[in-house]
């Protein structure tokens, strides 16, 4: 029978502070995805071709949901990989296993494991303030964290936060599907921000992208249609490292930008320019 990965893992001490829990956990989980791709690994199409699917995604998840309902057992848990429980406590982790699985499959260096901790005052739609953020970047051996009561760092290293810069003269991190510029409605929002920088990055990993705003390396990042695991742990590092996050609805899309205050209202105006409805 072959062996579950799992079985070799720790169990975490319930005793840990939230901020230090979560620092463990996606250090655990991104190497546990990190062994099992160097194992070898086959990826599942979810909704397109970039929309994939590994076992390291699943058990990485898995590891999450079962050391949270050992130290956290009252919390809820929201996973990318379908890991639903409810709180009781008032309190949600939100779970992102393996963000950027298309660059984690190919061999990219470029992704991470992330997670947050929000609270439950408003429902899974609506885009909370998180308490708690950590990302964790396995190949670089990088882990960033950051909250309300969590200072904002690298590797336990202050971050320096967002650049005060003008949108024209930054760089931005961005990511939108083919599919979506072949529909005016998104590609002309996207098109009036991107238009609007100094340069753009695409390089397939949200949290990895949004950890890198927090430490001023990218100047700003924007996307629509984040959903909570994508957005909620860099949210939580950006804003504790002294940045600014927003949203805006634009022809039925929901926007998230997040970056220096100056660069993030100039987003959020260039995308709103775009309404077409």
């Amino acid at each position: 029978m072959a062996e579950n990965p799992l079985d070799s893992l720790p169990d975490l001490d319930p005793a840990l502070s939230d901020a230090d829990l979560a620092a463990e956990l996606v250090r655990t989980a991104g190497g546990l995805a990190l062994a099992m791709r160097r194992a070898g690994l086959t990826a599942e199409r979810k909704t397109s071709v970039s929309d994939i699917v590994t076992a390291a995604d699943k058990a990485a998840e898995a590891y999450v949901l079962g050391q949270l309902r050992r130290c956290r057992p009252d919390d809820g848990v929201f996973g990318e990989e379908g890991a639903s429980v409810a709180s009781a406590s008032g309190r949600t982790w939100v779970i992102d296993p393996v963000d950027g699985t298309l660059n984690f499959f190919t061999g990219s260096s470029y992704w991470c494991s992330a997670i947050a901790l929000r609270g439950d005052a408003s429902t899974a739609d609506d885009d909370p303030t998180p308490l708690l953020g950590a990302i964790y970047q396995p190949e670089e051996d990088k882990l960033w964290r950051g909250g309300v009561d969590t200072p904002a760092t690298l590797n336990g290293s202050p971050l320096a936060g967002p650049t005060e810069e003008r949108l024209g003269v930054t760089g931005v991190a961005t990511s939108i599907q083919p599919r979506w510029l072949e529909q005016p409605l998104s590609a002309m929002p996207w098109h009036a921000a991107a238009v609007a920088s100094a340069s753009i990055r695409i390089l397939g990993s949200g949290s990895c992208d949004l950890a890198r705003v927090a430490a001023g390396e990218i100047g700003a990042w924007f996307q629509h249609s984040c959903p909570q695991w994508d957005w909620l742990p860099g949210k939580a590092i950006v804003t504790a490292a002294g940045g600014t996050t927003d949203t805006v609805e634009v022809n039925g899309l929901t926007w998230f930008a997040a970056g220096g205050p100056t660069a993030v209202r100039e987003i959020v105006a260039a995308l709103a320019s775009a309404r077409l409805t």
